[in-house]
Protein backbone atom coordinates (compact mmCIF):
# COMPACT_ATOMS: atom_id res chain seq x y z
CA UNK A 1 0.00 0.00 0.00
CA UNK A 2 1.53 3.52 -0.37
CA UNK A 3 2.15 5.72 1.88
CA UNK A 4 2.61 9.09 2.63
CA UNK A 5 6.90 9.53 4.05
CA UNK A 6 8.21 12.27 5.55
CA UNK A 7 12.14 11.94 6.10
CA UNK A 8 13.53 14.92 8.87
CA UNK A 9 17.28 15.72 7.99
CA UNK A 10 19.10 14.55 4.40
CA UNK A 11 21.88 13.03 5.46
CA UNK A 12 22.69 9.70 4.11
CA UNK A 13 20.68 7.67 6.02
CA UNK A 14 17.82 10.17 5.24
CA UNK A 15 18.50 10.19 1.59
CA UNK A 16 19.40 6.18 1.58
CA UNK A 17 15.92 5.40 2.62
CA UNK A 18 13.93 8.34 0.81
CA UNK A 19 15.55 6.60 -2.35
CA UNK A 20 14.43 2.88 -0.96
CA UNK A 21 11.12 3.55 -0.12
CA UNK A 22 10.55 5.59 -3.27
CA UNK A 23 11.69 2.43 -5.38
CA UNK A 24 8.51 0.70 -3.66
CA UNK A 25 5.95 3.71 -4.96
CA UNK A 26 5.68 5.50 -1.76
CA UNK A 27 4.88 9.37 -1.37
CA UNK A 28 8.52 10.64 -0.09
CA UNK A 29 9.52 13.93 1.22
CA UNK A 30 12.71 14.81 2.74
CA UNK A 31 12.22 18.22 5.35
CA UNK A 32 16.27 19.58 5.35
CA UNK A 33 16.89 22.66 7.94
CA UNK A 34 19.79 23.43 6.14
CA UNK A 35 19.95 24.76 2.27
CA UNK A 36 21.78 21.83 1.10
CA UNK A 37 21.45 18.45 1.46
CA UNK A 38 23.54 16.35 3.14
CA UNK A 39 23.56 16.16 7.08
CA UNK A 40 27.53 15.94 7.77
CA UNK A 41 28.03 15.53 3.85
CA UNK A 42 27.35 19.42 3.73
CA UNK A 43 29.86 20.85 1.57
CA UNK A 44 30.93 24.63 1.97
CA UNK A 45 32.00 26.82 -1.00
CA UNK A 46 34.70 29.29 -0.94
CA UNK A 47 37.04 31.29 -3.25
CA UNK A 48 37.01 28.69 -5.93
CA UNK A 49 37.24 25.90 -3.51
CA UNK A 50 35.13 22.94 -2.81
CA UNK A 51 35.30 21.15 1.36
CA UNK A 52 33.41 18.32 2.01
CA UNK A 53 32.01 18.96 5.65
CA UNK A 54 31.64 15.39 6.85
CA UNK A 55 32.48 11.87 5.90
CA UNK A 56 35.15 11.73 3.11
CA UNK A 57 36.09 7.87 3.48
CA UNK A 58 33.65 5.51 1.06
CA UNK A 59 34.15 2.13 1.88
CA UNK A 60 31.39 -1.17 0.77
CA UNK A 61 30.38 0.70 -2.64
CA UNK A 62 28.59 -1.85 -3.66
CA UNK A 63 26.01 -0.18 -1.04
CA UNK A 64 25.72 3.01 -3.10
CA UNK A 65 25.54 1.15 -5.95
CA UNK A 66 22.42 -1.28 -4.22
CA UNK A 67 20.35 2.19 -4.09
CA UNK A 68 20.85 3.36 -7.67
CA UNK A 69 19.62 -0.50 -8.83
CA UNK A 70 16.25 -0.02 -7.11
CA UNK A 71 15.57 2.87 -9.17
CA UNK A 72 16.51 1.05 -12.42
CA UNK A 73 19.75 3.07 -12.61
CA UNK A 74 23.77 2.38 -12.59
CA UNK A 75 25.78 4.29 -9.84
CA UNK A 76 28.53 4.83 -12.37
CA UNK A 77 26.43 6.96 -14.41
CA UNK A 78 25.65 9.60 -11.68
CA UNK A 79 29.01 9.55 -9.60
CA UNK A 80 32.64 8.06 -10.16
CA UNK A 81 34.07 6.09 -7.37
CA UNK A 82 38.09 6.08 -7.52
CA UNK A 83 40.34 3.50 -5.17
CA UNK A 84 42.76 4.99 -2.94
CA UNK A 85 46.19 3.51 -2.92
CA UNK A 86 47.71 3.96 0.16
CA UNK A 87 44.16 4.03 1.82
CA UNK A 88 45.84 5.86 4.60
CA UNK A 89 49.40 6.97 5.33
CA UNK A 90 49.76 6.72 9.30
CA UNK A 91 52.59 8.91 10.63
CA UNK A 92 54.07 8.47 14.29
CA UNK A 93 54.98 11.09 16.00
CA UNK A 94 58.63 11.20 14.48
CA UNK A 95 56.97 11.08 11.08
CA UNK A 96 57.99 7.38 10.51
CA UNK A 97 55.52 6.44 8.10
CA UNK A 98 52.82 3.33 7.86
CA UNK A 99 51.05 2.74 4.36
CA UNK A 100 48.24 0.02 4.14
CA UNK A 101 45.86 -0.73 1.28
CA UNK A 102 44.41 -4.46 0.49
CA UNK A 103 47.51 -5.83 -0.82
CA UNK A 104 48.09 -8.58 1.77
CA UNK A 105 52.14 -8.97 1.07
CA UNK A 106 52.11 -5.35 0.97
CA UNK A 107 50.97 -4.91 4.50
CA UNK A 108 53.27 -7.27 5.70
CA UNK A 109 56.46 -5.66 3.91
CA UNK A 110 55.46 -2.83 5.91
CA UNK A 111 54.99 -4.18 9.00
CA UNK A 112 58.76 -5.41 8.70
CA UNK A 113 59.96 -2.44 7.98
CA UNK A 114 58.15 -0.94 11.62
CA UNK A 115 58.87 -4.67 13.27
CA UNK A 116 59.34 -7.86 11.56
CA UNK A 117 58.54 -10.15 14.69
CA UNK A 118 54.43 -8.65 13.98
CA UNK A 119 54.47 -9.80 10.76
CA UNK A 120 53.02 -13.53 12.01
CA UNK A 121 50.85 -11.75 14.30
CA UNK A 122 48.93 -9.63 11.95
CA UNK A 123 48.39 -12.92 9.51
CA UNK A 124 46.32 -14.28 12.84
CA UNK A 125 44.91 -11.48 13.46
CA UNK A 126 43.38 -10.46 9.55
CA UNK A 127 42.61 -14.70 10.46
CA UNK A 128 40.26 -14.04 13.43
CA UNK A 129 38.64 -11.17 12.18
CA UNK A 130 37.16 -12.34 9.11
CA UNK A 131 34.36 -14.13 11.34
CA UNK A 132 33.78 -11.37 13.38
CA UNK A 133 33.44 -9.38 9.84
CA UNK A 134 31.20 -12.34 8.94
CA UNK A 135 29.33 -11.90 12.20
CA UNK A 136 29.22 -8.15 12.66
CA UNK A 137 28.87 -6.94 9.25
CA UNK A 138 27.63 -9.72 6.76
CA UNK A 139 25.06 -11.29 9.05
CA UNK A 140 23.66 -8.64 11.51
CA UNK A 141 24.50 -4.60 10.65
CA UNK A 142 21.41 -4.47 8.44
CA UNK A 143 19.07 -6.75 11.17
CA UNK A 144 17.09 -4.87 13.78
CA UNK A 145 17.14 -5.24 17.32
CA UNK A 146 14.20 -4.54 18.51
CA UNK A 147 13.37 -7.04 21.88
CA UNK A 148 15.59 -8.14 24.38
CA UNK A 149 15.36 -11.63 22.75
CA UNK A 150 17.44 -10.30 19.32
CA UNK A 151 20.19 -9.81 21.74
CA UNK A 152 19.96 -13.07 23.81
CA UNK A 153 20.47 -15.07 20.61
CA UNK A 154 23.68 -13.70 19.76
CA UNK A 155 24.93 -13.91 23.51
CA UNK A 156 27.14 -16.63 22.48
CA UNK A 157 28.45 -15.23 18.83
CA UNK A 158 29.56 -12.19 21.26
CA UNK A 159 31.30 -14.49 23.87
CA UNK A 160 32.98 -16.31 21.39
CA UNK A 161 34.00 -13.60 19.29
CA UNK A 162 35.55 -11.57 22.26
CA UNK A 163 33.70 -8.94 22.10
CA UNK A 164 34.07 -7.94 25.79
CA UNK A 165 37.62 -6.93 24.97
CA UNK A 166 38.13 -3.36 23.24
CA UNK A 167 39.29 -3.40 19.75
CA UNK A 168 43.00 -2.45 21.43
CA UNK A 169 43.42 -5.25 23.81
CA UNK A 170 42.16 -7.62 21.03
CA UNK A 171 45.02 -5.66 18.81
CA UNK A 172 47.70 -6.44 21.76
CA UNK A 173 46.79 -10.01 21.83
CA UNK A 174 48.81 -10.15 18.16
CA UNK A 175 50.86 -7.14 17.37
CA UNK A 176 54.00 -6.39 20.21
CA UNK A 177 54.73 -2.63 18.55
CA UNK A 178 53.19 0.06 20.45
CA UNK A 179 52.92 1.92 16.80
CA UNK A 180 51.84 -0.75 14.61
CA UNK A 181 48.80 -1.51 17.76
CA UNK A 182 48.02 2.21 17.18
CA UNK A 183 47.86 1.59 13.52
CA UNK A 184 45.66 -1.19 13.80
CA UNK A 185 43.56 0.25 16.43
CA UNK A 186 42.70 3.89 15.65
CA UNK A 187 39.48 2.75 13.56
CA UNK A 188 37.39 3.43 15.97
CA UNK A 189 37.37 7.01 16.39
CA UNK A 190 36.61 6.55 12.57
CA UNK A 191 32.77 6.19 13.97
CA UNK A 192 33.64 7.92 17.20
CA UNK A 193 34.70 5.35 19.86
CA UNK A 194 37.50 5.16 22.03
CA UNK A 195 39.75 2.05 21.18
CA UNK A 196 40.18 1.51 24.49
CA UNK A 197 36.45 1.06 25.18
CA UNK A 198 35.07 0.45 22.01
CA UNK A 199 33.71 -3.56 21.67
CA UNK A 200 36.16 -5.56 20.15
CA UNK A 201 34.00 -6.01 17.05
CA UNK A 202 34.94 -2.90 15.70
CA UNK A 203 38.15 -4.64 14.86
CA UNK A 204 36.15 -5.64 11.45
CA UNK A 205 36.36 -2.27 9.96
CA UNK A 206 39.80 -3.16 9.04
CA UNK A 207 38.85 -6.37 7.42
CA UNK A 208 35.93 -4.57 5.54
CA UNK A 209 38.13 -2.30 4.01
CA UNK A 210 40.47 -4.86 3.13
CA UNK A 211 36.96 -6.89 1.73
CA UNK A 212 36.19 -3.73 -0.42
CA UNK A 213 38.14 -0.98 -0.51
CA UNK A 214 38.37 2.58 0.01
CA UNK A 215 37.63 4.88 -2.06
CA UNK A 216 36.59 8.66 -3.07
CA UNK A 217 33.95 10.18 -4.74
CA UNK A 218 35.24 12.24 -8.03
CA UNK A 219 33.70 16.11 -7.08
CA UNK A 220 33.89 15.05 -3.08
CA UNK A 221 31.77 13.37 -1.02
CA UNK A 222 29.25 16.31 -1.83
CA UNK A 223 28.51 14.30 -5.55
CA UNK A 224 27.09 11.62 -3.87
CA UNK A 225 24.97 13.45 -2.32
CA UNK A 226 24.08 15.25 -5.51
CA UNK A 227 23.74 11.96 -7.31
CA UNK A 228 21.50 10.40 -4.58
CA UNK A 229 19.25 13.65 -4.57
CA UNK A 230 19.33 12.97 -8.40
CA UNK A 231 17.92 9.99 -8.45
CA UNK A 232 15.43 10.56 -5.73
CA UNK A 233 13.94 13.39 -7.74
CA UNK A 234 13.96 11.32 -10.78
CA UNK A 235 11.84 8.45 -8.41
CA UNK A 236 9.51 11.46 -7.87
CA UNK A 237 10.89 12.44 -4.13
CA UNK A 238 10.19 15.79 -2.91
CA UNK A 239 12.53 18.01 -1.10
CA UNK A 240 12.30 20.99 1.26
CA UNK A 241 14.71 22.92 1.74
CA UNK A 242 15.63 25.61 4.79
CA UNK A 243 12.82 23.65 6.50
CA UNK A 244 13.10 23.03 10.34
CA UNK A 245 10.48 20.29 11.78
CA UNK A 246 9.94 21.78 15.30
CA UNK A 247 7.63 18.57 16.29
CA UNK A 248 6.25 15.17 15.79
CA UNK A 249 2.64 15.18 16.05
CA UNK A 250 0.85 12.51 17.77
CA UNK A 251 -1.94 10.85 18.62
CA UNK A 252 -2.37 7.88 20.64
CA UNK A 253 0.57 5.92 19.70
CA UNK A 254 0.25 6.91 16.10
CA UNK A 255 2.14 9.93 14.86
CA UNK A 256 -0.08 12.02 12.67
CA UNK A 257 2.72 14.06 11.12
CA UNK A 258 5.04 17.55 11.64
CA UNK A 259 4.53 20.72 12.65
CA UNK A 260 6.88 22.78 11.26
CA UNK A 261 9.05 25.83 12.36
CA UNK A 262 7.04 28.40 10.58
CA UNK A 263 3.34 26.50 12.50
CA UNK A 264 2.22 24.77 9.13
CA UNK A 265 1.28 20.94 9.80
CA UNK A 266 1.96 18.22 7.45
CA UNK A 267 0.29 15.08 7.56
CA UNK A 268 2.12 11.08 7.20
CA UNK A 269 1.54 7.88 7.29
CA UNK A 270 5.44 7.36 8.45
CA UNK A 271 7.71 9.24 9.60
CA UNK A 272 11.64 8.80 9.87
CA UNK A 273 13.87 10.67 11.68
CA UNK A 274 17.84 11.29 10.28
CA UNK A 275 18.03 14.21 12.75
CA UNK A 276 20.50 13.04 15.96
CA UNK A 277 18.16 10.73 18.29
CA UNK A 278 18.95 12.48 21.50
CA UNK A 279 17.74 15.53 19.62
CA UNK A 280 14.62 13.96 18.25
CA UNK A 281 13.02 12.40 21.79
CA UNK A 282 14.00 15.25 23.75
CA UNK A 283 13.18 18.14 21.17
CA UNK A 284 10.80 16.60 18.38
CA UNK A 285 8.49 14.25 20.55
CA UNK A 286 6.35 15.14 23.39
CA UNK A 287 7.67 13.86 26.84
CA UNK A 288 4.42 12.75 27.64
CA UNK A 289 4.90 10.13 24.85
CA UNK A 290 8.01 8.86 26.27
CA UNK A 291 8.69 6.22 28.81
CA UNK A 292 11.51 4.25 27.71
CA UNK A 293 13.07 6.80 25.38
CA UNK A 294 12.92 9.40 28.66
CA UNK A 295 15.10 12.81 28.93
CA UNK A 296 16.82 10.67 31.72
CA UNK A 297 18.16 8.08 29.55
CA UNK A 298 19.58 10.13 26.89
CA UNK A 299 21.32 12.45 29.44
CA UNK A 300 22.59 9.30 31.27
CA UNK A 301 23.60 7.72 27.50
CA UNK A 302 27.98 8.28 26.37
CA UNK A 303 28.24 10.07 23.61
CA UNK A 304 31.40 10.33 21.02
CA UNK A 305 34.01 12.98 21.41
CA UNK A 306 32.95 15.90 19.24
CA UNK A 307 35.80 17.24 16.31
CA UNK A 308 37.44 20.27 15.45
CA UNK A 309 37.43 20.91 11.84
CA UNK A 310 39.66 23.58 9.61
CA UNK A 311 38.97 23.99 6.00
CA UNK A 312 41.85 25.58 3.94
CA UNK A 313 42.45 26.09 0.47
CA UNK A 314 46.29 26.76 -0.33
CA UNK A 315 47.50 28.69 -3.43
CA UNK A 316 50.69 26.96 -3.15
CA UNK A 317 50.64 23.31 -4.28
CA UNK A 318 52.11 21.00 -1.78
CA UNK A 319 52.89 17.52 -3.92
CA UNK A 320 56.56 16.98 -2.63
CA UNK A 321 55.56 16.86 1.24
CA UNK A 322 55.05 13.29 1.57
CA UNK A 323 51.23 13.12 2.20
CA UNK A 324 48.48 10.71 0.61
CA UNK A 325 44.88 11.56 0.02
CA UNK A 326 44.20 10.42 3.50
CA UNK A 327 46.80 10.93 6.60
CA UNK A 328 46.61 10.33 10.27
CA UNK A 329 49.49 11.80 11.97
CA UNK A 330 49.50 10.58 15.27
CA UNK A 331 50.71 12.29 18.97
CA UNK A 332 53.71 10.73 20.88
CA UNK A 333 51.09 10.04 23.48
CA UNK A 334 48.04 7.48 22.32
CA UNK A 335 46.06 6.47 25.43
CA UNK A 336 46.70 9.84 27.58
CA UNK A 337 45.47 11.60 24.75
CA UNK A 338 42.72 9.64 24.44
CA UNK A 339 41.85 9.87 28.14
CA UNK A 340 41.70 13.52 27.86
CA UNK A 341 39.24 13.40 25.25
CA UNK A 342 36.62 10.84 26.24
CA UNK A 343 37.00 10.58 29.86
CA UNK A 344 38.70 13.60 31.62
CA UNK A 345 37.26 15.60 29.10
CA UNK A 346 39.65 18.73 28.20
CA UNK A 347 41.84 20.33 25.71
CA UNK A 348 44.91 18.63 25.48
CA UNK A 349 48.61 20.94 24.29
CA UNK A 350 49.01 18.02 21.84
CA UNK A 351 46.42 16.28 19.30
CA UNK A 352 46.32 13.68 16.61
CA UNK A 353 45.05 14.74 13.70
CA UNK A 354 43.12 13.25 10.65
CA UNK A 355 44.62 15.35 7.23
CA UNK A 356 42.28 15.30 3.87
CA UNK A 357 44.00 16.27 1.12
CA UNK A 358 41.16 15.46 -2.18
CA UNK A 359 43.25 16.99 -4.69
CA UNK A 360 46.39 14.52 -4.28
CA UNK A 361 43.33 12.46 -6.57
CA UNK A 362 40.74 15.57 -7.87
CA UNK A 363 42.13 18.72 -8.54
CA UNK A 364 38.60 19.90 -9.09
CA UNK A 365 38.17 20.81 -5.62
CA UNK A 366 40.40 23.75 -5.40
CA UNK A 367 41.24 25.75 -8.43
CA UNK A 368 44.34 25.69 -10.96
CA UNK A 369 47.55 25.14 -9.14
CA UNK A 370 46.06 25.39 -5.93
CA UNK A 371 45.28 22.44 -2.81
CA UNK A 372 42.38 22.13 -0.78
CA UNK A 373 42.80 20.09 2.48
CA UNK A 374 40.53 19.96 5.67
CA UNK A 375 42.23 18.50 9.08
CA UNK A 376 40.21 17.33 11.65
CA UNK A 377 41.12 17.07 15.78
CA UNK A 378 39.50 14.41 17.98
CA UNK A 379 37.84 16.96 21.12
CA UNK A 380 35.63 16.40 23.81
CA UNK A 381 32.09 16.66 23.64
CA UNK A 382 29.99 19.91 25.10
CA UNK A 383 30.22 17.84 28.27
CA UNK A 384 33.47 19.48 29.00
CA UNK A 385 34.41 23.13 30.49
CA UNK A 386 36.00 24.44 27.55
CA UNK A 387 34.59 27.20 26.06
CA UNK A 388 34.90 27.69 22.94
CA UNK A 389 34.21 31.19 21.26
CA UNK A 390 37.35 31.64 23.01
CA UNK A 391 39.30 28.29 22.25
CA UNK A 392 38.60 28.38 18.48
CA UNK A 393 40.99 30.63 17.52
CA UNK A 394 43.88 29.31 19.48
CA UNK A 395 43.39 25.86 18.80
CA UNK A 396 43.40 26.73 15.27
CA UNK A 397 46.65 28.32 14.93
CA UNK A 398 48.42 25.34 17.12
CA UNK A 399 47.37 22.86 14.38
CA UNK A 400 48.10 24.76 11.62
CA UNK A 401 51.49 26.31 13.33
CA UNK A 402 52.32 22.40 13.68
CA UNK A 403 51.34 21.58 9.94
CA UNK A 404 53.93 24.07 9.05
CA UNK A 405 56.46 23.63 11.10
CA UNK A 406 56.19 19.44 10.08
CA UNK A 407 54.38 18.31 7.00
CA UNK A 408 53.36 21.72 4.75
CA UNK A 409 55.67 24.28 4.72
CA UNK A 410 55.03 28.59 4.45
CA UNK A 411 51.26 26.85 4.80
CA UNK A 412 49.61 30.04 6.89
CA UNK A 413 51.12 32.48 4.26
CA UNK A 414 49.54 30.48 1.63
CA UNK A 415 46.12 29.97 2.68
CA UNK A 416 43.65 31.77 0.61
CA UNK A 417 40.62 30.16 1.85
CA UNK A 418 39.36 28.99 5.57
CA UNK A 419 36.32 27.73 7.44
CA UNK A 420 36.42 25.78 10.85
CA UNK A 421 33.67 24.21 12.75
CA UNK A 422 33.67 23.15 16.52
CA UNK A 423 31.36 21.07 18.73
CA UNK A 424 29.24 24.10 19.10
CA UNK A 425 28.12 23.71 15.29
CA UNK A 426 27.36 20.21 15.90
CA UNK A 427 25.21 21.27 18.72
CA UNK A 428 23.77 24.30 16.98
CA UNK A 429 23.48 23.59 13.13
CA UNK A 430 23.42 19.93 13.36
CA UNK A 431 21.25 19.52 16.63
CA UNK A 432 23.40 16.72 17.79
CA UNK A 433 23.41 16.35 21.64
CA UNK A 434 26.02 17.91 23.62
CA UNK A 435 27.82 18.61 20.30
CA UNK A 436 29.01 14.92 19.62
CA UNK A 437 30.01 14.05 16.22
CA UNK A 438 28.84 10.74 16.00
CA UNK A 439 25.93 10.38 18.77
CA UNK A 440 25.81 7.71 20.99
CA UNK A 441 29.29 6.43 21.96
CA UNK A 442 30.17 2.91 20.28
CA UNK A 443 30.44 0.81 23.46
CA UNK A 444 28.85 -3.14 24.01
CA UNK A 445 26.33 -1.52 26.40
CA UNK A 446 25.21 0.84 23.85
CA UNK A 447 25.18 -1.36 20.53
CA UNK A 448 22.53 -3.74 19.24
CA UNK A 449 19.35 -3.81 21.73
CA UNK A 450 21.07 -1.12 23.80
CA UNK A 451 20.97 1.25 21.39
CA UNK A 452 17.99 3.46 20.46
CA UNK A 453 16.01 1.13 18.40
CA UNK A 454 15.27 1.95 14.59
CA UNK A 455 11.39 1.79 15.41
CA UNK A 456 10.35 3.96 18.26
CA UNK A 457 9.48 1.96 21.16
CA UNK A 458 6.66 4.74 22.18
CA UNK A 459 4.85 5.10 18.92
CA UNK A 460 4.12 2.36 16.38
CA UNK A 461 5.09 4.35 12.88
CA UNK A 462 8.31 6.56 13.74
CA UNK A 463 11.56 5.22 12.54
CA UNK A 464 15.36 6.29 12.91
CA UNK A 465 18.31 6.35 10.84
CA UNK A 466 22.00 7.43 11.43
CA UNK A 467 24.22 7.58 13.63
CA UNK A 468 22.68 7.28 16.48
CA UNK A 469 20.41 4.44 15.82
CA UNK A 470 21.58 0.53 15.42
CA UNK A 471 24.02 -0.60 13.66
CA UNK A 472 26.10 2.75 14.52
CA UNK A 473 27.84 5.31 12.33
CA UNK A 474 30.10 5.73 9.51
CA UNK A 475 28.44 5.42 6.17
CA UNK A 476 28.24 1.28 6.01
CA UNK A 477 26.34 1.94 9.55
CA UNK A 478 24.37 4.46 7.98
CA UNK A 479 23.55 3.12 4.53
CA UNK A 480 22.52 -0.16 6.56
CA UNK A 481 20.12 1.82 9.11
CA UNK A 482 18.30 2.50 5.67
CA UNK A 483 17.98 -0.68 5.10
CA UNK A 484 16.38 -1.92 7.95
CA UNK A 485 13.89 1.23 8.19
CA UNK A 486 13.07 -0.18 4.69
CA UNK A 487 12.08 -3.38 5.54
CA UNK A 488 10.44 -2.15 9.09
CA UNK A 489 8.47 -0.14 7.19
CA UNK A 490 7.27 -2.49 4.24
CA UNK A 491 6.68 -4.97 6.54
CA UNK A 492 4.51 -3.11 9.59
CA UNK A 493 1.08 -2.72 8.56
Amino acid sequence: MKKKIIIIGSGFGGLGVACRLASHGHDVEIFEKRDKLGGRGYVYEINGFKFDGGPTVITAPFMFDEIFELGGKRREDYVEFVPCDPFYRIFDHDKRKFDYNNNHEFIVNEIKKVNPGDAAGYDRFIQTTKPIFEKGFVELADKPFLKIGDMIKIIPDLLRLQSHKSVYNYITQFVQDDFLRQVFSFHPLLVGGNPFETTSIYAMIHYLEREWGVFYAMGGTGAIIQAMSKLFNEMGGKVRLNTPVSEILVQGRWVTGVRLADGSIHSADVVISNADVAYTYMNLLPSVRRVINSDLRYRNSRYSMSLFVIYFGTKKRYRDCGLAHHNIILSHRYRELLDDIFKKKILADDFSLYLHMPTYTDPSMAPEGSESFYVLSPVPHLGADIDWIKMAKPYRDRILTFLEENYLPNLRANIVAEHHIDPVHFQNTLNSYKGSAFSIEPILTQSAWFRPHNRSDEVDNLYFVGAGTHPGAGLPGVLSSSIIAENLIQNDT
